[in-house]
């Protein structure tokens, strides 16, 4: 009997498999997608005219159908969003911020910040997006030794 313990396990059965999801990525492309607002959804104001949507709610919703993320939804994610257009309108109208968390929530299932794209395996890859050339320091120093001497000596 050589050796202590039991035999080393098949590694080609192991159950966990440390493999990563490739990530998707998306190249912006500066279209507008998805639906307008609708509305008449708010309702009617005292003098009878219908509600317009919150300025913040629709320049959120200008954002979302502006981004990269946006070339993937489907028409069933559009009505998500619009439901989630409806809690943040009441939020900056009506100041109602319970509904912050939940809005939180589900734009965080779209991507809405780095964070989160990471976590969904979403890369958003800018094409003018080039590799920067390092800034020129001024009066051609190109160390702190010939600088200190430039300014001691």
């Amino acid at each position: 009997m050589a050796g202590r313990g039991p035999a080393p396990k098949d590694p080609s059965k192991r159950r966990r498999r440390n493999t990563s999801e490739p990530e998707t990525v998306i190249v912006p492309d500066d279209e507008l997608r998805g639906p307008e607002l609708p509305e008449g959804v708010l309702g009617v104001d005292d003098d009878g005219d219908p509600v317009d949507w919150h300025p913040m709610t629709r320049l959120m919703w200008d954002e979302w159908r502006a981004s990269p993320q946006a070339q993937t939804f489907l028409g069933s994610d559009w009505t998500f969003l619009i439901d989630t257009a409806l809690m943040h309108h009441t939020m900056w109208a009506k100041g109602r911020w319970e509904f912050a968390s939940e809005v939180r929530l589900r734009v965080a299932k779209f991507g809405a910040t780095p964070e989160d794209r990471a976590r969904l395996k979403l890369k958003v890859d800018d094409p003018t997006n080039a590799r920067q050339a390092p800034v020129q320091r001024p009066d051609g120093v190109t160390d702190i030794n010939s600088r200190r001497a430039r300014l001691t000596g």
